[in-house]
């Protein structure tokens, strides 16, 4: 295996119908391989607009099989350009039981892994948890022929355990594909208080494990289904190298690609200089497996 790969993130809209959609990330996949990458970011469920702005039983009729229609477009393309694509779905199990889930496909088009998301939001605006069940797969990072990905989604990405276990599972790259904004009648101070947590958050992940970070969001305006509200996803994906520091950066409103490459042996480095997993207390650390400590 190479000790680099280029990985791209695209940033784009996902507020028209599933083919407008589809079509939009298949034309960015093939610019995306004309400038020689080898990993192909997607944002969080970028097939669809964000139907998780409220509950309503009949976007259940969205969720597709894994294989299922989706994958196997995804499987012919990166078969075809030769790069590995990382595609959020909204998943279909069973009846009744659906799932936000990563695919992984990689340079053969064969399906090198999957990720369930494994933290659930129910906020205001992001009612999750009416449709998605947690993960049950774990924190496994993906083996494919440019590298171990450590992918996670979004609600995902505030977590500091998640990186830290993907890392520990041997991840060389975490990867966040990504559906977040602001609620539009927030001030303009707290919009800022929330990108830049957002920014910091992840930033710190690459910083406390030694390796790039990947984030992909969407971008643009999505009204919520029957509602005068909506979101103003807030792209400023970006990619960062493993002392949390910016390798390329996106705006706000922008359809980018962010390609970078990245460095194995650099992580090494950074590792032996700063090296936080060797001392890491794990002695210690019992208490992180419970809720709070009274």
């Amino acid at each position: 295996m190479k000790s680099t790969f280029t990985i791209c993130a695209v940033q784009q809209p996902c507020n028209q119908d599933r083919q407008t959609n589809l079509n939009f990330s298949i034309e960015k996949i093939h610019e995306a391989a004309t400038l020689n990458a080898d990993i192909i970011v997607l944002p969080e469920l970028h097939l669809d607009p964000y139907f998780c702005q409220n509950e309503d039983h009949r976007h259940f009729d969205l969720a597709q099989t894994i294989p299922g229609p989706a994958t196997q477009i995804f499987s012919a393309l990166a078969k075809k350009l030769g790069v590995v694509i990382v595609s959020t779905l909204f998943e279909k199990r069973a009846a009744g039981l659906y799932h936000n889930t990563a695919v992984v496909f990689d340079k053969n088009g064969e399906l090198a892994g999957k990720y369930r998301k494994m933290h659930i939001p129910d906020d205001p605006g992001f009612y999750e948890k009416y449709y998605f069940t947690p993960g049950d797969i774990g924190f496994k990072p993906i083996e494919t022929s440019a590298g171990r990905l450590g992918v996670l989604i979004c609600w995902d990405q505030w977590y500091p355990e998640a990186a830290r276990l993907m890392a520990l599972a041997g991840a060389e790259v975490l990867i966040y594909p990504t559906a977040i904004g602001w609620d539009p009648e927030d001030s303009n101070d707290e919009k800022e208080r929330q990108l830049n947590a957002w920014i910091t958050i992840q930033r710190a992940h690459a910083v406390a494990n030694g390796i790039p970070v990947v984030a992909c969001n969407r971008i643009g305006y999505e009204k919520a289904p029957d509602s005068a509200k909506g979101i103003n996803f807030w792209g400023n994906s970006f990619i960062t190298g493993p002392q949390g520091e910016f390798l390329i950066k996106a705006d706000a409103n922008g359809s980018e690609l962010l390609v970078s490459t990245i460095d194995k042996t650099r992580s090494e480095h950074v590792r032996q200089i700063w090296p936080y997993l060797r001392d890491r207390r794990i002695d210690n650390y019992g208490d992180l497996s419970k809720r709070y400590i009274d």
